[in-house]
């Protein structure tokens, strides 16, 4: 066999993954999008492209993208070691930073009509706030829970509160174990929207404190959450409005109190909320978030690596 032999490359076959998308080297798409500082928008839609690229995707991206926009709470989800695996995927913790899931009515809790998901703007996930989603006895555990996004329901009910989390190694939290000593049952038509595994019912199993209603600024009763097997949290309140800005004041206070190390703020999507085609993912039920073929985003990159792919991989 002669040198020249040796070192010519074996040509892609026809149909072949490599062939259709072009990414021979991965380490150029993660300098692509870091240098449009990971828009979530055209990650989605990158993602979208091809069953190559959703791999890379969930392999690699995902993870970027959360490392980059909450690096303290992903070290301290992940035990400091970030490039490990994610219990639920890296793409289901993705997702739960920048969407809101929306809500529907459950047995506990009746809505007039449905609330669509959507990006969110803005989020805000704090230890703080989880520590109030905890009974006492389960006080140990860490839970990160965002602020309630804000759906407005008409002039006769209160705004309806949407509202996220995830559980630090929820697989050995007390959590669980209380929910498996108790024998509370998986709901059965309720799935998790961000990873589609199965729920518990933290207001059947009992395990709803009084201080997550006055977290979220809710009535007492006014206020259902789920936990999945994987250790997502999402739920939904009634917001009763202020009274005074006295209490404003004391939330705030309490805040400032316990520190900075509590809160971990996510930069919001800056273009409108518009949905994604599924973010790379299978998602199902009212988790699913639809939109149109057109790309967003640096559109000449995009565009670049799907019609050009012949050229690149030349």
């Amino acid at each position: 066999m002669s040198r020249n032999q040796r070192l010519k490359p074996n040509p892609p076959s026809q149909g072949s993954e490599s062939a259709e998308s072009g990414i021979f080297n991965e380490r150029v798409l993660v300098l692509l999008f870091e240098t449009i500082r990971w828009d979530i928008h055209t990650l989605c839609s990158a993602s979208s492209v091809n069953r190559k690229l959703r791999a890379i995707a969930k392999r690699l991206l995902w993870r970027e993208v959360c490392l980059y926009r909450a690096p303290r709470m992903v070290a301290t989800l992940a035990n400091g070691m970030p490039n490990g695996r994610f219990c639920g995927g890296w793409h289901a913790l993705a997702k739960l930073m920048f969407f809101c899931c929306g809500f529907e009515s459950t047995r506990h809790f009746k809505v007039s009509q449905p609330s669509p998901g959507h990006f969110a703007k803005a989020s805000r996930f704090s230890k703080t706030s989880g520590r109030s989603f905890l009974a006492k006895k389960c006080r140990g555990d860490l839970l990160y829970v965002s602020d309630p996004c804000e759906h407005p329901t008409g002039d006769k009910e209160d705004d309806l509160g949407i509202y996220r989390g995830v559980f630090k190694g929820f697989s050995r939290s007390k959590t669980r174990a209380c929910l498996i000593g108790r024998q509370v049952e998986l709901e059965e038509r309720m799935r998790c929207p961000y990873c589609g595994a199965r729920v518990w019912s933290m207001t059947t199993a009992g395990l709803v404190p009084k201080s997550a209603a006055r977290r979220l600024g809710s009535h007492s009763g006014g206020l259902d959450y789920f936990v999945c097997v994987n250790g997502h949290l999402h739920g939904m309140c009634w917001l009763v409005p202020l009274s005074s800005d006295e209490d404003e004041g004391e939330d705030e206070k309490e805040e400032e109190e316990e520190g900075s190390d509590g809160d971990c703020g996510i930069r919001g999507v800056d273009n409108q909320d518009r949905t994604a085609n599924h973010m790379g993912m299978e998602f199902k039920g009212r988790g699913k978030m639809e939109m149109g073929n057109s790309l967003v985003g640096p559109h000449e990159v995009l565009v670049g690596i799907h019609q050009k792919s012949e050229v690149l991989s030349s």
